[in-house]
């Protein structure tokens, strides 16, 4: 996929904020695809997507979608509602956060498998598979936590809840590059990734 223009990510952060709004008032995202402008070629394709939210600069939620299965633009609405109010590890978001979260949008390449020395920390983003288990995380993760390339797949490792020496031991190892943009990004602030 080629980069997106500026005008295409702000309309893709708008639809996630749209879509998340609507659902907290009890309407469906899918409604609002009818009511969308035309739809860039661009933003028809598929694509791997995860959507983060942040508030006060702590994550509040993050879901995606790896496999590129539907249109890049409905894929954002579906993994920011399911940020908003499936991702496990919080309590769903409420219509008064709203204003107070930050959105912000990883479109993933492909998953290709990847030597343990090849990953680039900040350019890489990794899943660790063996079995049934599966973690991701994405590249910018890394970077915040200021880890290393071994410790992001330990943590890797342990977010498909596999040993941490998995991926010295036969687990499947796959990276993926993100182009990462957001709301405070656009508005003139750098979040690393």
């Amino acid at each position: 996929m080629s980069p997106l223009t500026s005008e295409e990510k702000q309309f893709l952060l708008r639809l996630a904020r749209q879509a998340v709004a609507d659902r907290l008032e009890g309407k469906q995202p899918a409604a609002l695809t009818r009511e969308l402008p035309p739809i860039s070629p661009a933003l028809e394709h598929s694509a791997g997507v995860f959507v983060s939210l942040h508030k006060a600069g702590e994550l509040r939620g993050c879901v995606g979608l790896v496999e590129p299965r539907i249109p890049l633009y409905r894929a954002i609405m579906q993994a920011a509602v399911s940020a908003a109010l499936e991702d496990p590890r919080f309590y769903p978001v409420r219509a008064p956060e709203l204003e107070e979260l930050d959105i912000e949008i990883s479109l993933l390449s492909p998953c290709q498998p990847i030597a343990p020395d090849q990953i680039q920390i900040g350019i890489h983003g990794l899943i660790v598979s063996q079995g049934q288990a599966r973690g991701l995380l994405l590249p910018q993760v890394a970077v915040e936590r200021q880890w290393g390339r071994e410790r992001f797949l330990e943590e890797t490792c342990r977010k498909a809840g596999l040993a941490l020496n998995a991926w010295r031991t036969g687990a499947r190892v796959e990276a993926f590059r993100a182009e990462v943009f957001g709301e405070r990004s656009a508005a003139g602030e750098n979040r690393s990734g």
